[in-house]
């Protein structure tokens, strides 16, 4: 359920994207379009507005349910404007399409650099009150995490700059918000098992070693 709400605003990017020419005939939006501009901009540039409005919703509900906000939201919230912003204003989706790539590597410096900074990495902190496993395992877990941040940033990059690179530019705008949803998710929940496999040899193992001290009382 989480995972569907932190990628609440690219879900309703995705819709709208490819219902941008309803909401144009259809919705004070198309007041607000040049329709000079070819189809896919306009496209873009009504899903990149959807978006931010999406994630000021995210942020707001957040607030309003916890009384407080995760830091990622709010980075999330602060890009989206502003390359969203600068994508609306002069009609170059390159913008928003460099959002993923600089979102993912900013999370691989952060989880690099919580290594090195306090006694716990950002993955012990977030997760240790639920796991307890061996020093080694949380840098292993760590480590990963940066790996796959650097991988999704990377991903992106490819598919919105030079993938198909003779395809019309409308069709690799759809192939690139289709990656944007489907292929960065996916990459996600895809890394989330594994780790899941990773870490349920260790549960395990702490289980049977609870199950061994219960024993040894009982005797």
């Amino acid at each position: 359920m989480k995972l569907l709400f932190d990628f609440f605003p690219i879900i309703l990017f995705f819709v709208s994207f490819y219902q941008a020419k309803f909401l144009i005939d259809n919705t004070f939006i198309g007041n607000l379009i040049n329709p000079e501009r070819p189809e896919h901009i306009n496209a873009t540039i009504i899903a990149t507005g959807i978006a931010i409005v999406a994630s000021f919703i995210q942020v707001g509900y957040s607030w309003f349910k916890a009384h407080k906000i995760e830091r990622m939201h709010m980075f999330s919230l602060a890009l989206i404007t502003v390359l969203g912003g600068i994508t609306i204003i002069i009609g170059n989706p390159a913008f928003i399409q460099w959002k993923p790539t600089v979102l993912n590597w900013a999370f691989a410096l952060v989880f690099f650099l919580s290594i090195f900074i306090g006694e716990k990495n950002l993955v012990e902190r977030m997760m240790s009150s639920q796991l307890d496993l061996p020093d080694y395992v949380w840098t292993r877990l760590n480590l990963s995490w940066v790996v796959f941040f650097l991988i999704s940033g990377a991903a992106n990059l490819y598919v919105a700059f030079y993938y198909d690179i003779g395809a019309l530019p409308e069709t690799r705008m759809e192939t690139w918000v289709d990656f944007k949803l489907f292929g960065l998710m996916g990459l996600t929940i895809i890394f989330v098992i594994l780790q899941a496999f990773y870490l349920a040899r260790f549960i395990q193992e702490e289980e049977e070693e609870e199950d061994e001290a219960s024993e040894l009382k009982e005797d």
